[in-house]
């Protein structure tokens, strides 16, 4: 008589979950929208077989600001003409930013990140940043976002806009906007500095990202100030990158639930 042999209900779980397990996720691909609903969001390229630890949250605080030295150059005035949608919206005259000098000499729309000293992995927030057109024009022109976060595209105007996004690690997108209050939600699979963003329906329209692998970045806003919280205690190498001025690094150390400052000098060129 033929023997059987006993196999436990472990050995057979273990050989079902080979038996069915997946290979590697699909890489994202480029797509283009013209005129569709809004799609789906991007599906994150590449995902590691086993992630670093997650980092703990700190309570620390690196804060300061963005001074500029020299004649800041002059803004030029942006002609909307071409569409009367877009003119109409605005009493005032618009102007250039791709670069901003406020009125105490400081500078506008510099990203300030932490560029060495972070270890583990730190969840992307689900919270979207949003890029917005209001008055044929981006808002915020500069924007920083966490690798996997979402951006929410979204057309305020009562126009067709195009939102044509070509960054070099990451898939490229050209999504149409027919109507106000159509959106779109993309994520980005890979740290990257300066993304551009254009619209080739209003080719004055443009906007830039910096998207990090971790939460702990800043833009300056109309005072030239950037903080950055909720940093765990360390020393770190930060970077302030300009789109137009370029790059500067500060070495900071900051202990728990201290603050330390930095300071950052453009000068114009």
């Amino acid at each position: 008589m033929k023997s059987v042999r006993w196999i436990s209900p472990l050995s057979v779980a273990v050989l079902v979950v080979i038996g069915c397990g997946g290979g590697r996720p699909q890489d994202a691909s480029a797509t283009t929208d013209h005129g569709r609903q809004p799609e789906a969001p991007m599906q994150l390229a590449d995902a590691p077989a086993a992630s670093a630890p997650a980092a703990a949250a700190g309570s620390a605080t690196v804060t300061g600001s963005i001074r500029f030295e020299g004649t800041a150059p002059a803004p030029e005035k942006v002609k909307m003409a071409a569409d009367p949608a877009c003119a109409q919206q605005h009493a005032e005259p618009v102007y250039t930013e791709d670069v901003v000098v406020n009125s105490n000499g400081t500078l506008k729309n510099v990203v300030v990140f932490v560029k060495e000293g972070l270890s583990g992995s730190f969840p992307a927030p689900a919270t979207p940043v949003v890029l917005d057109q209001k008055g044929c024009w981006y808002i915020p022109r500069v924007l920083a976002i966490q690798v996997g976060q979402p951006l929410e595209i979204t057309n305020s105007d009562a126009t067709l806009h195009n939102v044509n996004a070509k960054p070099a690690a990451n898939p490229p997108f050209n999504l149409a906007q027919p109507t106000a209050g159509s959106k779109s939600t993309k994520k980005f699979a890979k740290a990257e500095i300066g993304v551009p963003f254009k619209c080739n329906v209003h080719p004055w329209m443009h906007a830039v990202a910096v998207v990090t692998d971790h939460p702990f970045f800043s833009v300056s806003g109309a005072d030239g100030s950037f903080s950055i919280t909720s940093l765990p205690a360390g020393t770190y190498v930060l970077e302030a990158w300009h789109e137009k001025y370029g790059a500067q690094t500060r070495t900071v150390t900051v202990a728990d639930g201290g603050t330390a400052s930095a300071e950052f000098v453009f000068k114009s060129q």
